[in-house]
């Protein structure tokens, strides 16, 4: 018998559910995921994907992959993570990396097989849309990939070029009928059309470095984390111009989507988890022991996971408290992962 799950994702759109109902408590009554919620975690530096207890922190099972895997999603049935093999530790290291997206077969725990993306490389950016239709970004040939039917199939079924250079993440609409792929040298933001190719890519520049971002609930605002500008910036979603910047300070790397009201950025050189809201105003800003790369929300409790880079963990965040309420360890060097809810 499957269990069904409900699956959130953690590559740069996440959202938590507002209106929720009183969560379940743990020893410190704090909330807590349900006993039999798994957080499903790329270790990038041990070469793995490790599935963990989302209460306890108990490792179940690891997977080994080729070197350096990076970004993960995951389909709606909660069958089947997609990883993207991006071959080398960071953006700064030279390489040609992988040509490989890794299928995980959740139900097993095994990889299921590798899709050959060459001469397409460094895949590292992935996205799904609601048709379960797989996205998959190659940085070294700024062109995104797409599969249409991904559990089965065995190359990409489409590319489109996104004119950016070294682009590195990108966000996707829900209908997955537009992306908007950062480019760290080109430090643009393109939104292009998946699914049509003759339409040409539309540019923006929303400050130095921009690397993630994020769509509102409405998908009108796209919110850009501009990591050498050290700025938060606002972008309509349809005319791609820039609508408001706010200075952040810091290292700006990742931005969520948590509710209607509210973002959530890392920043990696305060070592902070900063709650924003959509009008950019800061509103609450927690200091942490180690490096947030990604962070996984909860998809109907006020929860957050934070991947510690540099102290190999997973710190739990009370969203309503904003507090950590609990860490765990993990192999080396936690990024991006994504919680199975059941």
């Amino acid at each position: 018998m499957t269990t069904r799950r409900t699956v959130i994702k953690a590559v740069g759109a996440g959202t938590l559910a507002s209106g929720l109902s009183t969560p379940a408590s743990g020893v410190s009554g704090a909330p807590r995921a349900a006993q039999t919620d798994v957080l499903v975690v790329v270790e990038k530096s041990n070469h793995s994907v490790s599935f963990y207890d989302a209460v306890t922190g108990e490792r179940h099972q690891t997977i080994r992959l080729p070197e350096y895997p990076h970004e993960m999603v995951v389909d709606s049935r909660g069958r089947f993570a997609y990883v993207g093999h991006y071959g080398v530790r960071m953006a700064s290291t030279a390489g040609e990396g992988g040509s490989a997206v890794f299928v995980i077969d959740l139900a097993a725990r095994t990889l299921a097989r590798t899709i050959d993306t060459r001469p397409f490389n460094r895949i590292h950016g992935m996205g799904i849309d609601r048709h379960d239709r797989l996205y998959a970004l190659s940085e070294e040939k700024a062109v995104l990939l797409g599969f249409d039917a991904p559990s089965t199939d065995t190359a990409p079924t489409r590319a489109v070029p996104t004119q950016g250079v070294k682009t590195h993440l990108f966000t996707l609409s829900r209908d997955g009928e537009r992306a908007y792929v950062t480019g760290l040298l080109s430090h643009t933001v393109s939104l292009v059309r998946p699914h049509d190719a003759s339409v040409a890519p539309v540019l923006v520049t929303p400050g130095l470095l921009p690397e993630s971002s994020c769509l509102s609930r409405d998908e009108k605002t796209l919110f850009v984390g501009a990591r050498k500008s050290s700025a938060l910036v606002a972008v309509d979603a349809r005319t791609m111009k820039v609508r408001r910047t706010k200075k952040a300070g810091g290292d700006p790397l990742r931005v969520y989507t948590v509710d209607d009201e509210r973002l959530l950025v890392t920043d990696i050189a305060a070592r902070t988890l900063t709650l924003w809201s959509t009008d950019l105003r800061t509103l609450r800003t927690l200091r942490l022991t180690g490096t947030p790369s990604a962070v996984t929300l909860h998809p109907t409790r006020p929860l957050a996971y934070a991947s510690l880079l540099d102290t190999n963990e997973i710190a739990v965040v009370d969203l309503n408290r904003f507090t950590v309420t609990d860490t765990f360890a993990t192999h080396s060097e936690p990024d991006a992962a994504v919680l199975l809810a059941r």
